[in-house]
């Protein structure tokens, strides 16, 4: 079963945003999604609140989650906030099956 975890970095002068750039320059965003259980690694930003970012992190299981949190990546993910002054937010969901009354209001 994924697990799904919505994180939303806020800062202020642009941060969010540089933190964006950056992970993505130096390849650790990529170096996450080529993790083994990920299977979604993409921000996003917030139309309504330009300096707070979001990203969408999906893993397969919780053992996936907690290797990548062991990982020394993590420490290069802590260094980046702490340069960028970043706060976060955190919300976690477990995927359901959508019934057919959810699918009349999916447009495909």
């Amino acid at each position: 079963m994924s697990l799904t975890v919505n994180l939303y970095y806020t800062g202020t002068n642009g941060n969010a945003r540089k933190f964006v750039e950056e992970m993505e320059s130096r390849g650790i965003a990529d170096a996450i999604r080529a993790e083994d259980g990920n299977e979604r690694y993409d921000y996003f930003i917030a139309h309504n609140d330009p300096e707070t970012v979001l990203l969408i992190d999906q893993w397969r299981d919780q053992e996936a989650i907690d290797a990548h949190h062991a990982s020394p990546m993590m420490n290069e993910l802590a260094e980046l906030r702490e340069k960028y002054d970043l706060h976060m937010r955190v919300e976690r969901f477990v995927p359901t099956d959508t019934n057919d009354h959810d699918n009349t209001f999916i447009r495909q």
